[in-house]
């Protein structure tokens, strides 16, 4: 195999340089006709569009709780904290990432702002059934689609949100989409932004330049350097959050995103349903081949659901073959890790924000799960390596 070959742990689209020079258009433009999303509108971040989704909620509204899983990204509670709301959370079903739907129905009432269930690694959440419980308090439903954009959802919430980031299917470096169903809501959302989110052009610049060395650096001999090197430093100073990337600032930023880095971005959005296809087909063919090993699980869709695959979510049969598996591939360069380090209770660091719960479905998912990346990157030679260790993993803890 290649030196300085590093996998990414998720299957972001390959930028290309011409990218950066071509008249790409209007990115929002660009996601309504290769997306099929309804007028949608750029932020900054997934994260900013979550604020202003919320912003915009209580402009209308004294409610003052939002529900969100107990197992899903710390930037989400510090979003909900950031708009000084209060979070709530549920626990997950057993084994899975959805919402337990019994715990939920007892969760909502007439205080409840907002639900916000996740579309965990591009598999498809019920929302359906969350939107059946919110309901009869009113309580608008917002799809957390970070790392679902090209997915089969949006249909039942009242607003969706995308992330742009690094490694997403579709970056920008950062960015994020959003939209809403029905024209007052959408409006309300873009006016919310006009106001709260201001020009920074300091900032963007530098955003800008991000920009342009994630071009250079995206594949896999740069990503040795820039992130394989970064992570086995932070891994060997057993400092396992960081090497996530799993600590996050307090202070959220909030910035117009410029033209040029929206006509990238809507470049790259022409070849993104192809690589959909693409990562589609092989992420099925990979689970195919993971589930024939003896006591692991991949999550999947739910009946004809259709997500996306930036990676596969793997469930070990307990946390001892779980670490077993990691000690070996966490540091390899294949693309091996782990989402979030705890459930959002277990984080120090959002102690003064999220609340003491009983989340044992979501700490065991948790405890339990590995990431393999869906990249092209990664070859059949290399994924079979890793089928090799998680099966030697889980016969070691029979």
């Amino acid at each position: 195999m290649a030196r300085h070959y590093e996998v990414p742990p998720t299957a972001g689209l390959p930028p290309s340089i011409s990218d950066l020079f071509t008249s790409g258009g209007d990115l929002a433009d660009m996601a309504s006709r290769v997306m099929g999303l309804t007028s949608p509108q750029v932020e900054c971040s997934g994260t900013a569009s979550l604020v202003i989704a919320l912003e915009t909620l209580k402009k209308s509204s004294t409610r003052s709780e939002v529900i969100i899983p107990a197992y899903t990204c710390p930037l989400v509670p510090i979003a909900i904290a950031h708009c000084g709301l209060q979070v709530k959370l549920c626990d997950l079903a057993p084994d899975d990432f959805d919402l337990d739907m019994k715990q939920l129905a007892s969760l909502v009432t007439e205080n409840t702002l907002a639900v916000l269930p996740t579309h965990l690694g591009g598999r498809v959440a019920n929302i359906g059934e969350v939107k059946k419980l919110a309901a009869p308090f009113e309580v608008t439903v917002i799809e957390d689609a970070a790392q679902a954009l090209g997915a089969d959802v949006g249909k039942h919430g009242d607003i969706t949100f995308y992330s742009l980031a690094v490694g997403k299917g579709l970056s920008t470096f950062e960015g994020g989409l959003m939209t809403a169903n029905n024209g007052e809501l959408r409006q309300g959302l873009l006016k919310t932004s006009q106001n709260i989110i201001p020009s920074d052009m300091p900032f963007e610049l530098r955003r800008c330049i991000e920009m342009i060395g994630y071009s250079f650096f995206y594949n896999p001999k740069g990503l040795h350097y820039v992130y394989g090197q970064t992570r086995r430093k932070a891994l060997q100073a057993k400092q396992p959050e960081e090497a996530i990337g799993d600590v996050f600032d307090f202070d959220i930023p909030l910035h117009r995103v410029s033209r040029w880095r929206m006509k990238v971005g809507a470049n790259a959005m022409k070849r993104l349903p192809e690589f959909i296809e693409q990562t589609g087909r092989q992420a099925l063919k990979r689970c195919d081949r993971l589930d024939a090993i003896s006591g692991i699980r991949v999550i999947r869709d739910k009946s004809d659901a259709r997500g996306v695959w930036p990676f596969l979510m793997v469930l070990m049969p307990d946390r001892t073959s779980r670490d077993a598996a990691l000690k070996s591939l966490w540091s390899s360069p294949l693309g091996v890790t782990r989402l979030f380090m705890h459930a959002l209770p277990d984080y120090n660091y959002l102690g003064k924000i999220v609340p003491a719960t009983h989340a044992p479905n979501a700490r065991d998912f948790a405890n339990r799960m590995l990431t393999i990346s869906n990249s092209l990157w990664l070859d059949d030679e290399r994924f079979g390596k890793i089928c090799q260790t998680l099966e030697l993993a889980v016969g070691q803890n029979k």
